[in-house]
């Protein structure tokens, strides 16, 4: 069937796919008899919190969201802002003759499909439309062949959508109650953020050695060129035919692991200098054929990983940057775990590889690339330029990060169809015997490219900064065995052995899938969850686990080790596989994960414990794990030794060490920044936090009051406050509260006195009357010195005016027109480049509550874990995206609290006069009662959001 206004025979065709964006391209190539529009996401969903359930459920369902004593039956509801969205489809629904369903042809996708059925209820044919890319032929193609909806990847949606509720909702409740409120573990998420944890524990453990070996310039006493080098740089292998110590040879506690000669200073300086008049001869030469072929077109993972490395994007960046690319036609689709190429693709980059390099360059045969990734969905091609002709970056009329990341994917897609890069790789080796007698041997690699085939196309990068590129080429000089050299320099060199690197999102996503933990499409908003979390932060580009990332993983392996287990989340993985491809029922399956190895009715005890930390099945009893937690110690979970004493614990305001018994005199306390890396907080460090004047300072006694004035440090800065006497009430209607204020900036805990702090306490400072007999006020704010007059408030320019200005220059203040808005703009801090959604440029400002990004239409504050020096342009991205995913602030409290008013009867005279009275009165105590529900919910449910979210999206694919 055609998609054209003539076969449609009239009828209208409602095409509902999930972005506007893939609506505006779609309907372009559809024409007449085509409505297209879009779901914007998922339309339903499990609800984010107790107050979205409806009043029906009860108990662990209406908390949970999922039935889980009647075959867990999910608890699915409209989102409150999609709503809109489904009347309006409803709507076209009515006008529709047939239903097409194109929403992505993926796990997620499909579970969007179903649910859009679910909730439109169509009376009319319902096809499933699916296609890889955005073109005319494709969409064509796609509306003329349509198939069924896949129920099978249906259910294995759900079901992992299901098990991260069930993980995300009882886990996160564990941490709330023994770390801090707030927090979320995920079944994805919480194995992440363990890795990073394990290695920063890698690097606290780690002691560095020391080691020394030579490096040697040698001549051929030949004038060189480039094709055959006058000289050789060669690294000392051997002394008297013993291995000389590298890197490598030692482990992470500084020991040998093997038999080798390691030098100190000392011994390679002696030999240097032992060797200083030496004859030097070539002993032997080694030639290999090198060749290398290319690398396969691009999936998910692999591109994440090179737009890291290539582009500096974030993960998050990467995908966001493709689906604009997807849905407007340039890629195909951009979630895959697939390298296969069509056979269009295919003749595509062929074609282009002969226009643009030449035949010389195209293999007889099509490149044809076999899928490493387990349970690929092979239905995907690999991610590539759409169309049966590939655009040139140039053609496409792309700029900024669209044209970088569609020119990464091109001459990637177009490499892999090239010709092998071959050549020669080449060793000597070459010695010679010092005064002392002792026989050293040096030796030096190379490479040459003959032919340089798809290098010249496409050149991968590398996550070690260090790592030589497959292009780079090292020419030694043409040498043979006997032929003699001489030493133009010998040196001495000293080394270290480094820590293990940090993980990057390039390099974590690639343990990720190596392990097979969670999908690869979802990898992203895995990072983006620890990120936000605030159990990640970045240095630069290394993923840097937090002080509270610690105790979380701390507590998670203690306590629900098979939770957060390697293995354990792959067979996971592995279970919904199974289930997706019809081998294995979900609710046998989630029965047996939340409730263990019984039926699903609490039995199975001991499989709990198996489940937290022993043998046996992966599937283990969730419930009982997260029931008794009467073992897990608070304190204990959060608190690590560092060393003579001190421990350190992370709080609720933040991580801390201490020293000593609390109460005691030897008690120490210091506060640690929370943007410290783990494995630099040594014993010296925090001797000097604790060296830091940091408790209270009594400064004296108020003569007025006969109260005792301290100083001390709080969470939001230094302050002076007064000791009430004992037995003041602090609570209830007699509560009285100490007077307080916060140290000027040029104060400091340890120089401020007690008349500093007297006269900071008698804030606000009456400075007179204006000539209306109003009182005008100098005191201190959040947002510094201001003046006060009735509600017209006139900003100081110093703190010190708070006590020095008189009344005739507060009046010449007020004379002066009020400013209206904002100051003069203060120039950028940084500037970030072009936003990938908005294309307009995305800079750094310093704002009343701190450094925020821009690009003019979304402002999104600074995290705390970042800093405007190590800011990069994709972090900056991902704030504004993460804003406008947000939307517009929503102020629903008040509209909660007030009822649909009672529907009038018929009452007359003093009877109709009693029950509006009766009706008022209850009305206004229904009203409280439905605020103060109303507040407890939401109090909950944003509890839940922030805490209980499991993976945030883990399980689309």
């Amino acid at each position: 069937m055609s998609p054209t206004s003539e076969t449609a025979n009239g009828g209208r065709r409602l095409v509902i796919v999930e972005s506007p964006a893939k609506a505006k391209t779609i309907k372009g190539y559809l024409g007449p008899g085509y409505i297209v529009e879009a779901s914007v996401g998922h339309i339903r969903d499990l609800p984010s919190g107790a107050a979205e359930v409806p009043e029906k459920y009860t108990g662990e369902t209406r908390r949970l969201g999922v039935d889980v004593e009647h075959d867990f039956q999910p608890v699915y509801v409209v989102n409150a802002d999609k709503k809109s969205q489904v009347k309006k489809l409803k709507d076209l629904l009515r006008e529709s003759d047939e239903l097409f369903l194109a929403t992505d042809e993926d796990r997620e996708g499909e579970a969007i499909a179903w649910h859009l059925q679910e909730v439109l209820k169509p009376k009319i044919p319902v096809h499933r439309m699916v296609f890889h890319e955005i073109t005319k032929d494709a969409i064509r193609a796609a509306v003329a062949n349509p198939r069924e909806l896949n129920q099978k990847l249906v259910d294995a949606q759900e079901t992992r959508r299901i098990l991260d509720r069930l993980y995300g909702y009882e886990v996160s409740p564990v941490l709330w109650k023994k770390v801090m409120s707030g927090l979320s573990a995920g079944r994805v998420q919480s194995v992440a953020t363990r890795l990073v944890v394990e290695r920063e524990r890698e690097r606290i453990a780690f002691r560095s050695a020391a080691y020394w070996d030579l490096t040697g310039t040698f001549g051929t006493g030949r004038t060189g060129d480039a094709s055959d080098p006058s000289t050789v740089v060669a690294r000392l292998n051997t002394v008297d035919g013993k291995r000389v110590a590298q890197g490598r040879d030692f482990d992470a506690s500084g020991r040998l692991k093997s038999d080798v000669l390691h030098l100190d200073e000392q011994a390679a300086r002696t030999l240097a200098s032992a060797l200083a008049e030496a004859s030097f001869a070539v002993r032997s030469v080694e030639s290999k054929p090198y060749r290398r072929s290319p690398y396969a077109p691009f999936r998910t993972t692999t591109l994440q990983q090179e737009a890291s490395r290539k582009l500096g994007f974030g993960a998050k960046a990467t995908m966001q940057v493709a689906q604009k690319l997807y849905e407007n036609g340039f890629i195909t689709y951009m979630r895959t775990d697939s390298t296969t190429l069509s056979d269009t693709a295919i003749s595509a980059a062929r074609a282009q590889v002969t226009q643009l390099y030449g035949a010389d360059y195209l293999p007889e045969k099509p490149r044809t690339y076999a899928g490493k990734v387990k349970n690929a969905q092979e239905a995907h091609e690999a991610i590539r330029p759409s169309g049966d002709r590939f655009r040139t970056p140039a053609e496409t009329g792309l700029t900024g990060d669209q044209f970088r990341l569609y020119e990464l994917i091109w001459k990637r897609t177009v490499a892999s169809q090239m010709k092998d890069a071959t050549g020669n790789s080449v060793t000597v080796r070459l010695g010679g015997t010092a005064s002392d007698g002792r026989d050293a041997e040096f030796s030096a690699s190379g490479k040459t490219i003959t032919f340089h085939g798809f290098l010249k196309a496409y050149v991968e990068g590398a996550d070690d900064p260090n790592a030589e590129l497959d292009d780079r080429e090292r020419r030694l000089p043409q040498v043979a065995e006997g032929d003699p050299l001489s030493a133009e320099e010998l040196t001495a060199d000293g080394h270290a052995t480094k820590p293990p690197a940090r993980y990057t999102e390039a390099s974590l996503v690639k343990e990720l899938e190596e392990r097979e933990i969670g999908r690869p499409s979802t990898y992203a908003s895995i990072l983006g969850t620890i990120l936000d979390r605030g159990y990640v932060f970045k240095k630069g580009t290394a993923l840097v686990p937090s002080f509270l990332s610690f105790a979380v993983v701390n507590l998670l392996e203690r306590h629900f080790g098979r939770l957060v287990d390697y293995d354990f989340t792959a067979k996971m993985e592995d279970d919904l596989d199974r289930i997706a491809r019809g081998e294995a029922q979900a609710v046998p399956w989630l029965r047996r994960f939340y409730f263990g190895e019984g039926d699903g009715d609490g039995a199975g005890s001991g499989a709990a414990a198996a489940a937290g930390n022993g043998d046996g099945d992966h599937l283990g009893g969730l419930k009982e794990l997260v029931t008794d937690l009467g073992a897990i110690d608070a304190r204990e979970i959060s608190s690590f030794p560092v060393g003579d004493g001190i421990v350190l614990r992370v709080g609720r305001y933040g991580p801390y060490v201490e020293r000593g018994e609390k109460g005691t005199e030897e008690y120490q306390h210091a506060d640690i920044p929370s943007d410290l890396a783990p494995d630099e907080l040594t014993v010296e460090f925090a001797e000097e936090q604790l060296a830091k004047p940091s408790g209270d300072f009594e400064l004296g006694t108020d003569p007025e009051t006969g109260r005792e004035i301290v100083a001390k440090n709080g969470r939001y800065g230094p302050y002076v406050t007064e000791i009430l006497p004992e037995g003041t009430p602090k609570t209830g209607k007699n509560a009285i509260k100490p007077r307080t204020a916060s140290l000027f900036k040029s104060m400091t805990l340890d120089t401020v006195t007690l008349q500093d702090a007297l006269k900071l306490m008698s804030l606000p400072r009456v400075v007179g009357a204006d000539p209306e007999g109003v009182e005008i006020t100098a005191q201190n704010g959040r947002y510094g010195p201001y003046l006060k007059r009735g509600t017209d408030s006139r900003s100081l320019q110093t703190e010190d005016q708070i006590f020095d200005i008189t009344l005739d220059e507060a009046l010449a203040i007020y004379a002066q027109p009020k400013q209206r808005g904002r100051a003069a703009a203060k120039p950028p801090l940084k500037e970030l480049g072009e936003d990938p959604v908005s294309g307009k440029p995305v800079v750094v400002k310093d704002g009343r509550f701190g450094a925020y990004v821009t690009d003019g239409e979304t402002n999104a504050t600074l995290r705390a874990s970042d800093s405007v020096e190590e800011l990069t342009p994709e972090r900056g991205y991902e704030l504004l995206a993460e804003k406008r995913a947000k939307g517009p602030a929503k102020k629903t409290a008040k509209k909660a609290a007030k009822k649909a008013p009672a529907k009038k009867t018929a009452t007359t005279g003093a009877a109709k006069k009693t029950a509006t009275k009766k009706t008022a009165a209850k009305k206004t105590t229904t009203a409280k009662k439905t605020a103060a529900k109303t507040t407890t919910a939401k109090k909950a449910a944003a509890g839940a959001r922030s805490g209980a979210g499991g993976d945030g999206g883990d399980g689309g694919e």
